[in-house]
């Protein structure tokens, strides 16, 4: 099957950063809360991209990495104990890890869009982790402007009966569900619009226009309270028929805001491969082709595909 190794690969780096920040969520972010202090973020951030990247790079040293953070702050001696902190959770993974290697395995993520490339999010929905709900470790490679291997990992996520749950997709393979550790998979696709039992919305906590979404969702028949929660999480709600429509649309807060691709890539390809459809607003393909943050994209639009149309008019009225 193409893409056999590619997947391989990204399914086992997601599987290992969900273990640090896992770890890190149980150890530090307790007293993180208490205390207002987003540092076990930092750690949990650096230490994914870390492992991802080298994991990555063993196996395939030519591909770039688009990821979303650098090391240049851990380089500094006020980061000193930061830095061996991130390092004690890598060793979870990499035992013979040291503070030397992790901030160069880090900024291994600092990549180009290319022909082909990895985009990465270590840790997607910042909020959700510190809160305990949802985050994902998102994962994706890109050939030639096209999405061919989607991995998201969302360890606090409860779907169909099961905690924890890995949505692995490869271009004209389809998506499967499983478990964390990769047992009990599943081909999913997303539900018709005559589920009614599902015929509902997803959408951020926070980020977002609730109120417009709401009228929105309303007017393409949806009249049940939205489901909340970060991350692309929510993705992998819609390709596993739990929902049938994901709204992420501009916020007039921050006019000329552009989306990052990592905060997308995994989950379009976890979407289409389930047999559902994202465009931006307008319905525009999402381009994955230029830079790490969307040219020319206002909003994505995520549906089981039957009702795409019906919102995207409701949009451009």
């Amino acid at each position: 099957m193409a893409y056999e190794k590619e997947k391989e690969i990204a399914i086992a780096a997601v599987q290992a950063a969900a273990t640090i920040c896992e770890k890190v969520r149980a150890e530090m972010v307790p007293e993180a809360i208490e205390k207002s202090d987003k540092s076990p973020v930092t750690v949990a951030d650096f230490g994914a991209q870390a492992i991802v990247c080298k994991m990555l790079k063993d196996v395939f040293p030519n591909d770039p990495i688009v990821g979303e953070e650098d090391a240049d702050d851990l380089r500094t001696p006020e980061m000193a104990a930061r830095l061996t902190q991130v390092t004690g959770y890598v060793k979870a993974v990499i035992p013979d890890a040291t503070d030397d290697q992790i901030p160069g395995w880090i900024d291994q993520g600092n990549g180009d869009v290319s022909p082909r490339y990895w985009t990465l999010d270590p840790i997607d929905g910042t909020k959700g982790f510190l809160r305990g709900d949802q985050y994902a470790v998102a994962l994706a490679m890109v050939e030639d402007g096209d999405l061919k291997v989607g991995v998201l990992g969302c360890p606090a996520l409860t779907l169909n009966g099961r905690s924890g749950i890995l949505f692995v997709a490869v271009r004209g393979e389809g998506t499967m569900m499983m478990d964390m550790d990769g047992n009990n998979p599943e081909k999913i696709s997303v539900t018709s619009s005559s589920d009614t039992a599902n015929f509902r919305f997803v959408e951020s906590v926070a980020h977002s226009d609730q109120e417009l979404h709401s009228r929105i969702a309303q007017a393409a028949g949806i009249t049940t309270e939205a489901i909340r929660m970060d991350s692309q999480a929510k993705y992998g709600t819609v390709a596993s028929g739990n929902a049938v429509l994901y709204l992420r649309l501009p916020s007039p807060k921050y006019p000329g805001y552009r989306e990052k691709i990592w905060d997308h890539a995994a989950g379009v390809l976890v979407i289409e491969e389930a047999g559902g459809k994202v465009t931006d607003m307008h319905g525009k393909t999402l381009d994955f082709s230029k830079e790490p943050r969307f040219v020319d994209t206002q909003g994505v639009v995520v549906s089981n595909g039957e009702i795409h149309d019906k919102v995207l008019a409701v949009l451009t009225n």
